[in-house]
């Protein structure tokens, strides 16, 4: 029977800001929206459109009123790939054209948020991402 005090101590992490680990991440937030803003100027889609819905993915913030727990996971679930890549197949479906620009358009935005280093939330607060601390450092 193991117990609590027979594990191993965790061992210390890069500091996030130095990391290569979060400057690789970063740049493939760059690649990633560069990607899909390449793939949405070839749809024809208006770039209006784009602007209009850009931020739409931010509403998830909303989550954040029933608890940081619950915040988090509103908010990750919405700044992941997997539904964009789930919509961007179903554009494949016959009728569901315009499917493809909205998910071009979400994942250049969920791109853009790892580029800036607006990761993934942890339960902990806003401000605590896979990335690193957002915001203003407490001393």
């Amino acid at each position: 029977m193991t117990t609590a005090s027979a594990l191993p101590e965790p061992i210390a992490a890069t500091p996030a800001r130095s990391s290569s680990v979060i400057f690789l991440l970063r740049l493939e937030g760059l690649a990633a929206a560069t990607a899909a803003a390449v793939l949405y100027a070839r749809t024809g889609a208006s770039w209006w459109l784009f602007a209009a819905l850009w931020l739409a993915p931010d509403l998830s913030m909303l989550g954040y009123l029933a608890g940081s727990c619950r915040g988090a996971r509103i908010y990750n679930a919405f700044h992941t790939y997997v539904a964009p890549g789930v919509l961007a197949l179903c554009s494949l479906l016959p009728g569901a054209h315009g499917a493809l620009a909205l998910a071009l358009i979400w994942a250049n935005h969920i791109g853009v948020d790892r580029l800036l280093g607006f990761g993934l939330k942890y339960a902990d607060g806003f401000g605590f991402t896979h990335l690193g601390r957002v915001g203003k450092q407490r001393a």
